[in-house]
């Protein structure tokens, strides 16, 4: 017999009111955009003034718009394709759930481009100030994941396993956990430990691939503890889709550092 945590009664809902519904899910993100809009804000005042606060109050309606839009698409083409195409209009229902972190990150890379080049600024120093601040995002939208109780892991005999409502009598891994405090804490305080080295400032563009890097190795070793997707299982041999996916975010994190080393800003 297995000892196991009991899940902490969450209501996945904080208020509801006649039809407003406000979730636990939908603060999460909205706490990652603001406090890295906040934290931008203050990178910005450092910045010499390449990046204004005015760029960076209007990257944040970009940033939305990207995780939402990338990370829905994402998880429609990758996690669901079948389903989508016979319901099309199913994409609209983002209250139901259903969003891709790989997604995501390509929708914010999305926008940071297109943003970067209509106002004109150094793509890969915007990138870099971006890279700084997008685990906190990561951080927030895993605790979500936490308190909906869904992406749970793998059954367990460790002492911290957790009996998950849905996932069965079994205790399991909080996988949402180690992701938050890997892909979240963990990645956060790397990259912005590495911003203070002058070498890493003088080489834009790596903050960017060490956080690709950082995001695709952790995904992937947590990844062997959580539950596969139900209706995809795994896909190629061991792996599941979170690995295949992590897979070429690690090989453009690569490219971005071996660039980054050979191109020093003077």
């Amino acid at each position: 017999m297995f000892f196991a945590l009991s899940f902490p009664t969450i209501d996945p809902v904080l208020i509801e009111i006649g039809p407003i519904v406000v979730r636990w899910y939908a603060l999460a993100y909205l706490a990652g955009l603001l406090i890295g809009w906040r934290m931008m804000l203050r990178l910005a005042d450092g910045s010499g003034g390449a990046l204004t606060r005015t760029h960076v109050d209007d990257f944040l309606v970009w940033a939305t718009f990207g995780v939402i839009l990338g990370g829905r698409i994402g998880y429609a083409l990758f996690y669901r394709p079948g389903f989508y195409l016979d319901n099309p209009l199913e994409l609209l229902a983002v209250w139901q759930g259903g969003m891709s972190f790989h997604g995501g990150i390509a929708g914010v890379v999305v926008a940071a481009l297109w943003f970067a080049r209509r106002h004109d600024l150094a793509v890969l120093q915007f990138g870099d100030m971006i890279a700084r601040v997008a685990p906190v995002g990561l951080f927030f939208g895993r605790i979500a994941n936490f308190v909906n109780a869904e992406l749970f892991g793998r059954v367990t005999d460790a002492p911290w396993g957790m009996v998950f409502p849905t996932g069965g009598p079994q205790p399991r891994h909080p996988s949402q956990l180690y992701e938050a405090a890997l892909e979240g804490l963990a990645l956060f305080i790397i990259i912005n430990l590495l911003a203070r080295n002058a070498r890493v400032q003088a080489r834009p563009g790596t903050l960017v691939g060490v956080f690709l890097i950082g995001y695709g190795v952790f995904r992937t070793a947590v990844e062997f503890v959580r539950e596969p997707d139900a209706h995809l299982g795994l896909i190629a041999g061991p792996f599941t889709m979170g690995q295949v996916l992590s897979l070429p975010m690690i090989l453009a994190g690569l490219a971005f550092v071996v660039y980054a080393r050979r191109h020093v800003r003077s």
